[in-house]
Formats: C-alpha cells, sequence, structure tokens
C-alpha cells in the first residue's frame, strides 16, 4: 500500500514537471517568435519609405526639423559650434539696463551724434555680413556699370559652397548688389568684389581706405563677404559706417527690400530680406544689416526712426536667432516711453 501511495505521488510530481516544462518552452517560444516580429519591424527603412516620411512630416513645420535630425543625421557626430569672440572675452551675459541678449549694444542719434546708450562700445569683434555694406559703399563708389553682366564662376563658388546662384549664373551688377544687401548673398558680394579692377586684393585695400575715410580707426576689413572673422569693428565704428552708407541711396533701397523673385538658371527663386522686421514692416527702417558667423554671433545693425528721431543701432553677438530683432524692438519701445525732453545723452561721439 505504502508502494503504491508512493509511486501516485512520484506520478504527480513527474507530470507537474512536464506541464511546467511544456509551459516554459511554450513562453520561450513565443518569446523568440515575438523577438523575430519586434526585429522584423526593426529593420531599418528603405530610401523610398524614409523619402515618403520625411515628406509627410515636412508638411507640418514644427516636425521637419525633427525629422531632419532622425533620417539624415542620426549617424553624425555632434559638433559644438566654436564660442564668439566675444564670449571668449566675457562680454556675453553681462547685464544692461534694457535687458539686452547682445553682447554689445549701441544706440545714437544720427543727427547730433548724441549717444543714448551704449554697452561695450569700444571692443573690436567680427561683424559677419554686416561687412556687406563696405562692400557695397565700394562698389558704388567705383562708379563701374551697375548694367554691366558679370559671371558667378567657380572662385565664387568655391568661397562660398551653400547658394542659389549656381555656377555659370548671370547677373548684372546692380542685381548683385541688390542680394548682396537684401539676403546677404555671399556668392553675390564675392564676384562684386572679384569684378572690381585689381580683382579681391584691390577692392579689400579699398574698403580699409574707405574706412579711414570714413573715422572707422578701431576696424579692418579682409574680404567683401564677411565670412572671414577678420572683418571686425567696433560699436562706435559701425555708427560710422551706418551714418556714411544712409548717404547712398541705393543701400538704402536695396537693404530694405523685402523680396525679390528673380529667374536663376531658368528657375524663378524667391530671395528675402534676412531681416524679419523688415519683412514685417512694423519699424520705420530707412537702413539695415544682419549677420552671422560663428565668431561674430548673431548680429544687426539699422537706421530706424522712432518717435521722429533718427537712431542709429547696433546689436553684436546676440544670443538667439530671434534675439537681435526683439533687442531692436526693445530698445524702440525704450525710447518711445521716454518723457519730453529725454533721453539724456551719455556723451556725443567725435
Amino acid at each position: 500500500m505504502h508502494l503504491n501511495r508512493f509511486r501516485l505521488i512520484a506520478l504527480a510530481v513527474f507530470m507537474s514537471f512536464g506541464v511546467a516544462l511544456s509551459f516554459q518552452v511554450s513562453a520561450a517560444n513565443k518569446d523568440s517568435q515575438a523577438a523575430k516580429t519586434s526585429k522584423s519591424s526593426a529593420k531599418p527603412t528603405t530610401k523610398s519609405t524614409a523619402k515618403v516620411e520625411v515628406k509627410k512630416v515636412a508638411k507640418s513645420p514644427k516636425k521637419s526639423k525633427a525629422v531632419r535630425t532622425t533620417v539624415t543625421r542620426s549617424s553624425d557626430p555632434v559638433v559644438e559650434a566654436r564660442p564668439s569672440f566675444a564670449t571668449a572675452l566675457g562680454l556675453r551675459g553681462q547685464h544692461d539696463d534694457l535687458s539686452l541678449k547682445s553682447s554689445v549694444a549701441m544706440v545714437v542719434n544720427q543727427d547730433t551724434k548724441e549717444v543714448y546708450f551704449e554697452k561695450n562700445p569700444s571692443v573690436s569683434l567680427p561683424i559677419a555680413s554686416i561687412t556687406k555694406l563696405m562692400t557695397a559703399m565700394v562698389v558704388l563708389d567705383s562708379k563701374l556699370p551697375l548694367d554691366e553682366t558679370i559671371v558667378i564662376n567657380a572662385d565664387d563658388v568655391h568661397i562660398y559652397r551653400t547658394s542659389r546662384l549656381a555656377g555659370g549664373t548671370v547677373l548684372t551688377r546692380e542685381e548683385a548688389l541688390l542680394l548682396a544687401l537684401m539676403s546677404s548673398e555671399n556668392r553675390a558680394a564675392y564676384t562684386l568684389g572679384r569684378n572690381y579692377p585689381g580683382g579681391i586684393p584691390a577692392f579689400v585695400d579699398a574698403m580699409n581706405r574707405k574706412a579711414k575715410e570714413i573715422g572707422m580707426t578701431h576696424s579692418h576689413f579682409a574680404d567683401p563677404t564677411g565670412l572671414m572673422s577678420e572683418n571686425v569693428a567696433s560699436a562706435e565704428d559701425l555708427t560710422r559706417m551706418l551714418s556714411a552708407a544712409y548717404q547712398y541711396k541705393m543701400i538704402r533701397e536695396f537693404s530694405t527690400w523685402p523680396d525679390l523673385t528673380m529667374v536663376i538658371a531658368k528657375r524663378p527663386q524667391k530671395f528675402l530680406n534676412t531681416n524679419r522686421l523688415v519683412r514685417a514692416g512694423d519699424m520705420n527702417i530707412g537702413l539695415q544689416k544682419t549677420g552671422f558667423i560663428n565668431a561674430a554671433g548673431k548680429c544687426l545693425v539699422m537706421q530706424a526712426r522712432v518717435n521722429n528721431t533718427p537712431l542709429l543701432l547696433v546689436f553684436l553677438d546676440s544670443v538667439g536667432t530671434q534675439s537681435r530683432f526683439a533687442d531692436a524692438v526693445r530698445v524702440r519701445d525704450w525710447y518711445e516711453r521716454m518723457p519730453s525732453g529725454e533721453p539724456h545723452a551719455i556723451r556725443r561721439l567725435m
């Protein structure tokens, strides 16, 4: 009897073990099948599928950046941009009474040369495409025919690889000047210098002579585009350059042109003004130029009329993409709130 009871117990244990083993095998098979399914679904998307996904998401501007990062740059290493010269000098983040985001700023009465506001005004820093104002003055001073055609050649293409002005594009000198001032076209600016008598070296010499002529004593120019960090100036000097450039009607008109459609390589291309305040039309801007390279940060210079006063505004090394424009609005609002008879001048430019 005891033996039979023992056999029954052993049989029950054996059957339980078999059921458990069967369950584990079944579960393992399911997990394996699930893993295969997961791997199958995680296979890289084919090129044609990726294009479809990008196109679908690109219709929504809010998600287009995420799509570009995920699809085209997932395997690229993250490279941090070099700090600007102003950052290296410890100028970024300094507090001022207007809470501006620019490391350097200046507000000057164009007529009286009275300084109403300044922040690090004497430091010479890279000015990026603000350089193109000097380029425009040298071109116009040369009296070269504005209707003469010039061609974007291999040198122009090499100097700036991203542009809608393809090699072989034919422009008049006037069209190149318009694109350089309005949409900051680097190839247009470079070809203007290259087509100057004596080429780029002679053009750069003329830029530096012009700078001395208008009293820019803390400035230096090295190329017509502003892509080189050796193009430097102080905020004081930039107010002098703004005042000089304002005397040229064509520079005033071209720098404040909101947009332009041109036929390039048999295709219409729309070029926009790089200054969103010009496109918005909510400030009385008489002349302007934006600029950016890593060494300079985001930059902006403008002549604008506020409370019927012509002001020269300079903002260098601004922190964010839009903050230089926000700084200009802050200055406008600050000046508009001034009681009659103010602001009092800090000093006067010589």
